[in-house]
Parts: structure tokens; sequence; C-alpha cells
């Protein structure tokens, strides 16, 4: 069918809309502003910091890129994504109030906390973002998903000013840390109108006789990984986000290292970049949403991959501390377009019904590639520290130049992705999408 068979109200809408303003605070805090930078400088010290850090993200995507298509097929089934949604958030948010437990030499304790935050987090993605065919009809994605990007980058300003306001105003490691239970319960607070407010109108389907959720997951998943095969156009993109992911999850994963190493920005300076980027984030959204609904989703992703592409390389020659503000918002609006329209392009080739299944694969793409991508710039930009030392330079010195190689190497991965992206023919993006409306 071409369009939701069901009135959306605005007050549903607008909950699918929170609960991004919510979780992009615990992106902005945890993974971009905060922690990165506080596990990396304060709990390991030193070019291991960046390592284990890699590790640390590899282990949560791994897990997640695991469990994603198996829960998806689960709840395409059932009928309960709103309620596998709600396990992922609660997991996320109490983790991420625990790692305030994270101090100085807690280096286990400080990468478990964080694997099972972030594994909450991503996990909680996939039933999220499977929620947007409920919402919207194909025709609105582009902007619905848009909006709910830019709308959550919005939220992420706000966390973080709060927590800018009390480093600045108060200081010290106590603050530092108080900001992660602050983060957790403006995520949790954000999040519950969509509990309360989304109705969730897929019915349950009957279990077959002989069989339970775990058997027919695995059932229905050796099913669609036979059948995918038919999907030809939403398996080549896949391939392509696969890749240029990829270089995305390693930009953002080490983007507060690199301002801390590299131009030695302390967390107020972190989370004013941050802020920056969020607020680009928010005007990319906005942006290339309304391009993907006039020119195309294609054109508009391709578009911002180019932009991320150019800022990269600035971003890895560059020493001038006020250009790195400059360049970060460049790369927020950039980012932010090709995420979300990403998820677009999913809602748009997956075919009707089984929406939760194929963003669960849209999640294995995306996670897997986190497996990958993180663990590699941390593994380069350790190891080249170590050869730049035994050459003679300082350690400092030395750290420097093992991350600014680490983040040309984000670029390999990004425009190979492009370019196999670019070979995806509009003719079959159409005929995909004119194949779900039927």
């Amino acid at each position: 069918m071409s369009e939701i068979n069901h009135k959306v109200s605005r007050k549903e809408r607008w909950s699918w809309y929170f609960y991004d303003f919510g979780n992009s605070a615990y992106a902005a805090v945890v993974l971009l502003a905060v922690y990165a930078s506080y596990f990396k400088g304060t709990v390991v010290g030193g070019a291991e910091g960046s390592r284990l850090w890699g590790y640390s993200l590899t282990v949560a995507m791994l897990v997640v890129a695991i469990v994603a298509p198996f829960l998806g097929t689960i709840a395409d089934f059932s009928g309960k994504r709103k309620r596998f949604l709600l396990f992922f958030t609660l997991m996320s948010t109490l983790f991420c109030g625990l790692l305030f437990f994270v101090e100085k030499g807690d280096i286990v304790q400080g990468m478990v906390f964080f694997i099972l935050a972030e594994i909450g987090y991503r996990g909680a993605q996939v039933f999220y973002n499977s929620l947007l065919p409920e919402i919207a009809n194909p025709e609105e994605t582009s902007h619905v998903s848009g909006t709910g990007w830019a709308i959550g980058s919005l939220g992420g300003v706000l966390c973080l000013l709060i927590v800018l306001a009390l480093i600045m105003f108060v200081g010290g490691a106590f603050v530092v840390r108080i900001s992660f239970v602050i983060t957790s319960v403006y995520f949790i607070l954000s999040a519950l109108p969509l509990f309360f407010w989304l109705k969730e109108r897929k019915e349950p389907e009957d279990m077959p006789e002989g069989k339970n959720y775990f058997t027919l997951a695995m059932s229905r998943l050796k099913e669609t990984f036979v059948t995918i095969r038919d999907y030809k156009t939403f398996l080549k993109f896949i391939f392509a986000f696969f890749l240029y992911n990829e270089g995305i999850m390693m930009a953002l994963n080490f983007a507060a290292i690199f301002g801390a190493v590299v131009f030695g920005m302390d967390e107020q300076g972190l989370i004013i970049l941050m802020i920056i980027l969020q607020l680009t984030s928010a005007l990319g959204a906005w942006f290339f949403g309304k391009m993907a609904t006039g020119r195309g989703a294609k054109l508009a992703l391709m578009i911002s991959l180019v932009i991320f592409i150019a800022d990269i390389f600035a971003i890895a020659f560059n020493r001038n501390f006020i250009w790195f503000y400059v360049l970060g918002g460049v790369a927020g609006f950039a980012l932010t377009g090709v995420q979300a329209l990403s998820r677009t392009m999913v809602s748009l080739l997956s075919p009707d019904g089984r929406s939760a299944e194929f963003y669960g694969f849209f999640a294995i793409a995306g996670r897997s590639s986190s497996v990958v991508g993180p663990a590699l710039l941390g593994f380069i930009a350790a190891e080249a520290a170590i050869i730049f030392e035994n050459q003679g330079q300082a350690a400092l010195v030395a750290e420097i130049s093992g991350l600014q190689l680490g983040i040309l190497s984000i670029n390999i991965f990004l425009i190979i992705g492009l370019v196999a992206f670019a070979l995806i023919k509009n003719s079959e993006i159409q005929a995909a999408i004119t194949s779900r409306n039927k």
C-alpha cells in the first residue's frame, strides 16, 4: 500500500521525535564530548587509552550485530517493538548512570559499564527506527526522519549546555562524573512520551504449532537470509552503507579523543565543539531532508558524503584551533544528512510488514562495520605512536602523529562506500519503492 492505513496523531509523531531528543543526549555526552576523552585521558591515560576505547566499542557493536536481527524478527512477529525498545532504553540509561562510579584506574569497570550502556543504546535504535513506517507514509519518510534527527540534535545541545554550565561554574572530576547521571535521567524522561502516546498497531501473529519465539526467530531469520537475495537493490545499498558507515563510526567515536590530544581541549572546549556540531547537525538534517524530498534521497545522500569526505581530509591536516571548530561544524552538517538519509533508504527499500526485520539487517551492517572501524583506528593510532616514539619523537608528538594517520584512514572507507552507492541506479531504487507499495 502506498500510505499508512491509520491516522497518526501529532502527539504520536512528536513522541517519536522526543525519543531522539533524549537518545542524542547520550550520544553527545558519552560518545562525543565527555566520557570518550575522560576514559582515554583520566581512566586509562596515554595512547593505550585510544586502543582500549576502540576495543570497547568493538565489543559493544559485535554484540548488537549478533542479536539485532534475531530480536527484530521476534518484534515483527509478536508486535512488541515497544517492549524491546523499553528494555534496551532502560539498559542504556542504567549503565550510563553507573559511569558515575568510574574513576582513575578503573579500566575494567569503565569498559564494562560503557559496553553495556552502548549495547542498550544501539540495540534500542533497531526498534526505534522500525517504528518509522508506523508514523510516516513512504513519501514522508525523508522529511520525518530528517526532522527526528534535527530535534534529536537540539536535544543533545540542551544536555551539553547543562553539563557545560556545571563544568564552567563548579568544575572538578565529580562534575564530569555527575554529567553521566544527568544524561541518564535526561534520556529516560525524553523517551517516556513514546511509550505512553505512540500506539503500536501491528497485531501479533498466532504462534505456529510446535514453535516458540526462539525456534520461530531462527526459522524466520533463515527464511530472510534466503529471500533477501530477491531484494537486490536493498542488498546493494547495505553493502555501500557497510563501507561508508565504517568511516562514519571511526570519525564519531574518536572525535573527542582527537580534539583532546591534537588540540589539547579540556572538557569545556570539547563540549563547545560538540554543541557546534549538534547545531549544525540540526541544520544538516533539515536541509538534506528537504533536498531528499525535492531531489531524491540518493542525490542528497551522495552530496552529504562528498562534503564529509572533503572535511575529513581538511581535519587530518589542520592544526589551527579555530579552524577545528569550523570543520567540526561542517562535519556535523554533512554527517547527520548521511545518517538520516541512510535510515530513510532502509524504510523505502524494505518490504511492507517486515520493517523491523530489515532494520535488523541494517543494524547488522552498521554494527558489523563498527566492529572493524573503531578497533582499526585505535590500533593504527596506538601502534603508529609507538613507532614514531621509537624514531625519536616525544611521546605527545608521537601520539598526535599516530592519531592523524588514523584519521586519514577514515576516508578509505568513505570513498569506497560512496562509489558503491553511486553505482545503484535511480531506476532500481524507484522499482523497489513501487514493489513495496503494491
